[in-house]
C-alpha cells in the first residue's frame, strides 16, 4: 500500500493534481503523522487560496510543507463513515469494527467519488478500471422499491465498489446520477456530460419502526426547516420509504457538471476523527473567520440551532453541518441537511454540540446571542433580532407540522419544548 496519497480537485471542468499528503510517522495502518504539499505548478496558479482550489479551508495554497499530527482534518470528510464504512471493511477484507487504523485504507480505496470537489487519485483509479462494468441505469421505481435488477446490481458491485457509499452516516445510501435518459445511474458510472442531476438516496435502516419513522419524516421535516426561515435546498422526493435528496454540491448545467467543495465543521475547527466535538462558540469563530458573509452565516447557525432544539433534531454532530466553498471565492454554509426528528432514536442520542454555557441540552437563548456575538463579532442586536423573527413561525409550528402530515405524537412530545423558547425569545 502506498505511503502517500494524490488529491485531486475538480477545476475548470476537469480533475488536476493539486497536493500529496504522505506518511511522516507510523505507516499504513498506524499513521502518527502527515504532512500536506501542493504541487508547485499548482501552488504557483493559485497560492493564498482558500476557497474550492485549496484542500480546506485552514490549508491555504502554498509552497510550504504543513506537517499534521495524524490525518489532516479535512480528510476526515472523504473516510466513508457508518454503514459505508462497514460495507467497504467488509470489501477490503478488514473486521467491520477497525478503527482509526483503517482509515488510510479506506482512503486508498473508497475516497475516489466523495461529496464536494476533492477526490484521492489511487481511489479513482479503482472506480475508473470498472466504470464501464457498473453502468446500468435504472428507473426512479426501482430503485425506490428496491427491485430485484436495482438490489442484484448492487450486491453483484458489493455496493462500496459503486463508489457510491463512500458518504458519511448511519442510514443506508447511495449516490445515483439521473442520465439524459431519464434513468438512475451509479454516480461514478455516468460520464458528466450526460449528468442532468445528482442525487443522494437513503434507504431504510432495518426493521426498527421508530428508525422508519425518523427516515419518513425527514421530508416534511425540511418544510418545517423552510417554515422557520431556514436555508434549504431543492425538493426532497420520497416514496416507499425511499428519500431522493437532490445534491448541491453539484450543478449540471449545458452538459458541465460544477463540482463545489463542501468542508465539515469538525475541519473547518481542525478535529479529526469521527469522535470529537467542536462547541457551538468555536463554530461560529471559525466560520466568521473564513465566510463571505458572517453576518447572514452567523445569523442562519443560530436559526438551525433553535430549529434542532424544537424539532428534536439531536444529532448535531460536527459532521452534519458544512461549508461549501466554490471557485469564484465565495465561503458559506451548505444548505441544511439530515435535519430529522432524531429524538425518536431508538438509542436514545442526546444532544451532541453544545454552547460553551448555559446549555445542558435546552440553551438560554439569551445566553447565547451573547455568546454567538463574543466568539463570531457580529453584532449582538443583529443576532437578537434574528432569534425574534422566529417566534411567529414558532408560534404556528405545530398547525404546520400537522397540515404536512407530520404524526401528532411528535408535535405532542416537542410542545413544552417549543412554548419555552418561544417564551425565552420573546423576551430577547
Amino acid at each position: 500500500m502506498d505511503n502517500f496519497l494524490d488529491m485531486e480537485l475538480f477545476v475548470g471542468g476537469r480533475w488536476i493534481p493539486a497536493a500529496t499528503v504522505d506518511i511522516r510517522g507510523g505507516g499504513p495502518g498506524a499513521v502518527k503523522a502527515t504532512g500536506t504539499t501542493y504541487e508547485a505548478v499548482y501552488a504557483l496558479a493559485n497560492e493564498g487560496r482558500v476557497d474550492a482550489l485549496a484542500v480546506g479551508a485552514n490549508v491555504p495554497v502554498c509552497f510550504e510543507f504543513q506537517a499534521q499530527q495524524g490525518l489532516p482534518p479535512f480528510m476526515g470528510d472523504l473516510i466513508p463513515g457508518g454503514y459505508g464504512r462497514q460495507l467497504w471493511l467488509r470489501e477490503l477484507g478488514l473486521p467491520e469494527t477497525a478503527g482509526p487504523s483503517a482509515d488510510w485504507a479506506l482512503l486508498m480505496a473508497g475516497a475516489g467519488n466523495s461529496i464536494g470537489n476533492m477526490r484521492v487519485r489511487q481511489a479513482a483509479e479503482r472506480l475508473r478500471d470498472r466504470g464501464h462494468r457498473d453502468r446500468l441505469g435504472f428507473t426512479e421505481g426501482e430503485v425506490a422499491g428496491r427491485g430485484a435488477t436495482f438490489v442484484d446490481h448492487l450486491v453483484t458491485l458489493g455496493l462500496p465498489v459503486a463508489g457510491s457509499a463512500g458518504v458519511q452516516g448511519d442510514w443506508p445510501k447511495i449516490l445515483l446520477t439521473v442520465g439524459r435518459d431519464g434513468r438512475y445511474y451509479l454516480d461514478h458510472a455516468l460520464p458528466d456530460d450526460e449528468a442532468q442531476s445528482h442525487w443522494l438516496v437513503k434507504f431504510p435502516h432495518g426493521p426498527s419502526e421508530a428508525l422508519a419513522t425518523i427516515l419518513r419524516l425527514e421530508m416534511p421535516y425540511m418544510e418545517l426547516a423552510r417554515h422557520l426561515g431556514l436555508r434549504a435546498h431543492g425538493e426532497i422526493r420520497g416514496t416507499a420509504g425511499t428519500l431522493f435528496i437532490p445534491r448541491f454540491d453539484r450543478d449540471a448545467v449545458g452538459g458541465e457538471v460544477h463540482r463545489h467543495a463542501q468542508e465539515s465543521l469538525a475541519s473547518l475547527c481542525g478535529l479529526a476523527g469521527f469522535g470529537v466535538v467542536p462547541t457551538h462558540n468555536e463554530a461560529c469563530a471559525r466560520l466568521a473567520a473564513v465566510c463571505t458573509d458572517p453576518v447572514s452565516d452567523i445569523a442562519e447557525y443560530l436559526r438551525r440551532d433553535v430549529a434542532n432544539v424544537v424539532l428534536g433534531n439531536k444529532d448535531n454532530h460536527a459532521r452534519n453541518t458544512a461549508i461549501q466553498r466554490r471557485d469564484d471565492g465565495f465561503i458559506g454554509l451548505t444548505p441544511l441537511f439530515d435535519f430529522a426528528p432524531m429524538m425518536l432514536h431508538p438509542d436514545g442520542i442526546a444532544r451532541r454540540m453544545r454552547w460553551k454555557v448555559d446549555d445542558g441540552g435546552h440553551p438560554r437563548w439569551g445566553s447565547v446571542v451573547v455568546q454567538a456575538a463574543l466568539a463570531s463579532g457580529v453584532d449582538r442586536s443583529v443576532l437578537v433580532d434574528t432569534l425574534r423573527r422566529m417566534v411567529g413561525p414558532l408560534r404556528s409550528l405545530r398547525a404546520r407540522a400537522l397540515e404536512m402530515g407530520i404524526d401528532a405524537f411528535v408535535m405532542d412530545m416537542q410542545r413544552p419544548v417549543i412554548d419555552n423558547v418561544i417564551a425565552q425569545l420573546s423576551l430577547l
